[in-house]
């Protein structure tokens, strides 16, 4: 049974069985508990001495996500771990939704493990430092949120001149426990009310201020202008409370995805070179 076929089964139980995780000491023991109720024998663990070459031979016989580059491995089987949960506590009560979603798994975790593994051995094309344990970035923090003081004109300056489609964008969220900054991406311009609509946070201003109507929510947004400090705080899940720094948020599969795309030279859409 191929990887995303195995995981539609494995949420069709329902979360309760999913959340069980939480007894297993890494994202490897979790996968291979799950592959062995699916029948996939092929993949034994019996210590973790072999942990990596189990995972290697899991993705290589898949056809999944093929190669055997143990941080490749690693970095995938953390991935699908996180967004599983994520997919299993989840409120999607649309069945052909939550089967597209899973369909296209396979694809982000493997675009965003081989830029992944390809930072890890060239050192150049991110900031960013890699942890292949839990598939995550990592950076220093700043004491203070970087997004916090922006300056709303310099950032309408920037975006008439860099807004694109596809641009991947820093959003600031702030609510009554702090402050982190999210990943989106601009998918409609308006020129002739200069407003942006990103993906998942609706419209903005080009000055960054937030104009969806009807909004309840308890956090408010606003969109940033980039720069190394905000965006390496947003691919990381940087936390702050109103007073010092937290605990960094695990990024989904789709930030993730999203961080793969940053331009780190200047932020710029690829396609205004």
């Amino acid at each position: 049974m191929c990887g995303s076929k195995f995981i539609i089964e494995l949420l069709k139980t329902g979360p309760r069985e999913a959340q069980t995780r939480v007894a297993y000491s890494s994202a490897s023991d979790f996968l291979v508990r799950l592959l062995n109720r699916q029948g996939v024998h092929s993949v034994n663990m019996k210590s973790q001495g072999n942990t990596f070459s189990s995972q290697s031979g899991f993705f290589a016989e898949s056809g999944e996500l093929g190669g055997s580059h143990p941080q490749f491995a690693e970095i995938c089987t953390a991935l699908y771990e996180r967004e599983l949960i994520a997919l299993s506590v989840s409120t999607l009560g649309n069945a052909s939704l939550l089967k597209r979603r899973m369909g296209g798994l396979p694809h982000h975790v493997r675009s965003v493990a081989r830029y992944m593994v390809a930072v890890q051995n060239s050192g150049n094309l991110s900031p960013l430092d890699i942890d292949t344990h839990n598939g995550s970035w990592f950076a220093k923090q700043a004491s203070t949120c970087p997004g916090v003081k922006h300056d709303n004109e310099k950032c309408a300056q920037w975006y008439e001149r860099h807004a694109d489609y596809g641009l991947v964008v820093p959003v600031l969220i702030s609510s009554i426990e702090g402050f982190t900054i999210e990943l989106d991406s601009i998918d409609i311009i308006d020129e002739e009310t200069q407003r942006l609509h990103l993906n998942k946070y609706g419209w903005f201003t080009k000055a960054g201020k937030f104009i969806e109507a009807g909004d309840d929510k308890p956090f408010q947004r606003h969109l940033l202008k980039p720069s190394k400090a905000i965006m390496v705080s947003a691919s990381c899940g940087h936390c702050w409370t109103h007073k010092n720094r937290t605990f960094p948020r695990a990024l989904s599969i789709r930030e993730m995805r999203l961080s793969t795309q940053i331009n780190w030279k200047d932020y710029k859409s690829s396609k205004q070179k």
